[in-house]
């Protein structure tokens, strides 16, 4: 495992545990994927049961939401934003989200710090749905990801002891 070269204390993730925690974040992000849905179909179903929507000459709010690229695209970017509000809150708050606390990783800064809202936000689309991690098995000497290396920031292994007691 290579050490990171500014933070020093802990070496940088490879591969295989990044997807490990892909995995598990996977996971909870089609949770939080799927109750945001839930909620925002409730308050489009209620809008449309009290006619603050017009019904457009459809009986039930589903198909009007998908006849509509409008509604669908307030639903589903709704549900979207959800998902990336539940990577940046975490990664801000602690550098784990609770994939990466199973698996011992931290996203953090090069220097250390616990990344900006900001930068959480910056790393969303080049992760491409955890794609931009498989530059790290390209890279095993520096271990960076395609979003690592756009905003600055690694992804480190924490021991036991400093995983400890996170989040």
């Amino acid at each position: 495992m290579s050490v990171s070269p500014t933070s020093g204390e802990f070496p940088r993730a490879g591969f295989m545990r990044r997807f490990g925690a892909w995995v598990y974040d996977f996971l909870l992000a089609v949770a939080v994927y799927m109750v945001a849905g839930g909620i925002s179909f409730g308050i489009f179903g209620a809008l449309f049961a009290y006619q603050v929507i017009p019904n457009q000459g459809f009986e039930h709010a589903i198909d009007l939401q998908r006849s509509s690229i409008v509604y669908n695209t307030l639903v589903y970017g709704w549900n979207i934003a959800w998902v990336a509000l539940f990577f940046v809150f975490f990664w801000a708050r602690s550098g784990q989200t609770l994939g990466m606390r199973a698996w011992r990783l931290k996203l953090q800064n090069q220097d250390g710090s616990l990344i900006s809202k900001k930068t959480g936000f910056k790393r969303l689309l080049p992760t491409l749905l955890g794609l931009g991690n498989l530059l790290v098995i390209f890279d095993r000497k520096n271990k960076l990801s395609l979003q690592d290396r756009l905003t600055d920031t690694e992804v480190v292994v924490l021991s036991l002891e400093a995983n400890r007691g996170r989040l």
